[in-house]
């Protein structure tokens, strides 16, 4: 190779080497917006994801609450019915009462008198002397 194809490649990578100069300013900023493009629509992504999450709990929030209610009146209803069906509010306290009593593993129950106070054993726990 002559002198002639040194300075052809020599010439070719002065081109090349000014057209990198050049360019390469513009590629950064190229790929800067490209950048802040991306993080932009992962951000928007992120934020719609945050709101339809946000909204299935709200709207699972008022079925649970709406379920809550519907069972509170179911069990208004059927406390209304025994209730009536036990001759008003103290019949129905009593029957309570004696479910209460049924399901306890207690040996020892006080049950209320009249006056509402238990009667208590004072001779029970004493010892003979």
């Amino acid at each position: 190779m002559g002198f002639g194809g040194y300075a052809i490649i020599t010439v070719i990578g002065l081109i090349l080497f000014i057209l990198l100069l050049v360019l390469w300013p513009q590629y950064n900023v190229y790929s800067q917006r490209l950048a802040g493009e991306a993080a932009l629509a992962e951000a928007q992504s992120s934020r719609q994801v945050a709101t339809l999450e946000a909204r299935a709990k709200k709207e699972s929030a008022i079925e649970l609450a709406d379920a809550e209610v519907i069972r509170a009146e179911g069990a208004a209803k059927a406390n209304a019915i025994l209730q009536n069906s036990l001759g008003g509010p103290e019949g129905y306290l009593r029957y309570l009462q004696i479910q209460a009593l049924e399901s306890s593993k207690a040996s020892l129950i006080y049950v209320p008198t009249e006056a509402g106070l238990p009667v208590t054993e004072s001779k029970r726990l004493a010892t003979n002397r």
